[in-house]
């Protein structure tokens, strides 16, 4: 983080949302949505960057993660709903027209700010996640038809307290592991529904080069005091993110938009329909595959996503 970096506690939505800010003052405002399992560390490597070029960076951690309020009710985790924790942050400082980036579930949420804030969000920037329109149905729906019987990690986070189970006993191993899940097709693995996220005998092995201890302990920090409950949530709500995105029915991103994935992200492979539909939705669109490159884009190629987002941003959304 940079020295002028500061740290708020903010009040608003019905909770306490912890924001990191960094740049000049004047800057025009740029929002880093993190994703799961993550925390705001996971920009380190765009802050410095976008603040030399100006732009003020607001890095917020997201309802339940780290500093920020974790609810105890599964509906307290909608998609409306931690839209509006965002969008009363930016009522809190004034923001009229600001750039969005998100990464994984910060992705979604920021495809759902451009759709809501169509005036506010000038300009946006999403990774991972694709984007093709609200669905038809619900997305659980069609992963239990999908699935055939067999494991789906996004089932098996449905029940609550199961999950929490395995992935709380040992926080240092599940982030290590979820790390690691590129190379052990963690997400994508041919096991009976009833089965857990990892096996007893898989070991997590050392930390990939991306992320040197120094900065994982921020990452274990993140979960260490309350496990990974709140950050579960988010995955409990797609039947009730189906039915209040409703009045957005139809509705496309308008805004000129940035996509970046990478080309060994088993997310591609998960969301290859809704990739080759995104055009459709997303009219003005410029997309970037990254090899190589697994999930965890904006640090494993750093230096590649700051030059796609800078240019990006200089164009469209100069100072």
């Amino acid at each position: 983080m940079t020295h002028t970096a500061d740290h708020l506690q903010l009040d608003l939505n019905g909770i306490s949302l912890s924001i990191h800010c960094a740049g000049p003052e004047k800057g025009r405002p740029v929002w880093l949505l993190h994703g799961f399992p993550e925390c705001w560390h996971s920009w380190r490597n765009q802050i410095e960057p976008l603040v030399a070029a100006g732009y003020r960076v607001f890095i917020p951690e997201m309802r339940g993660y780290g500093l920020s309020s974790a609810p105890a009710d599964v509906a307290a985790y909608d998609v409306l709903t931690l839209c509006g924790d965002i969008r009363a942050a930016m009522d809190h400082f004034g923001h009229r027209q600001v750039a969005v980036v998100g990464h994984d579930w910060g992705a979604m949420v920021s495809w759902y700010l451009a759709l809501l804030e169509p005036a506010r969000v000038a300009a946006l920037v999403t990774m991972s996640v694709p984007f093709a329109g609200r669905p038809r149905r619900p997305a659980t729906e069609i992963m239990r038809e999908a699935s055939g019987g067999k494991f789906n990690y996004i089932l098996y986070f449905q029940e609550p307290g199961r999950a929490e189970r395995e992935l709380d006993a040992d926080v240092d191993r599940t982030l290590r592991l979820l790390m690691y899940y590129e190379q052990r097709s963690l997400l994508l693995q041919d096991k009976p529904a009833d089965g857990t996220l990892f096996e007893d005998d898989m070991q997590a092995g050392a930390l990939p080069d991306w992320c040197p201890e120094e900065d994982f302990a921020v990452y274990r920090q993140t979960f260490a005091e309350r496990g990974f409950r709140g950050a579960l949530n988010w995955y409990r709500n797609f039947e009730r993110n189906w039915q209040v995105t409703e009045p957005l029915q139809g509705r496309k991103v308008e805004q000129p938009t940035l996509f970046l994935i990478g080309n060994q992200d088993p997310v591609g492979k998960l969301e290859a329909y809704t990739l080759k539909k995104m055009p459709e939705w997303v009219p003005d669109l410029e997309q970037h595959l990254l090899e190589p490159c697994g999930h965890w884009i904006q640090n494993e190629q750093a230096g590649r996503v700051n030059q796609l987002l800078l240019d990006f941003l200089a164009r469209r959304f100069p100072h």
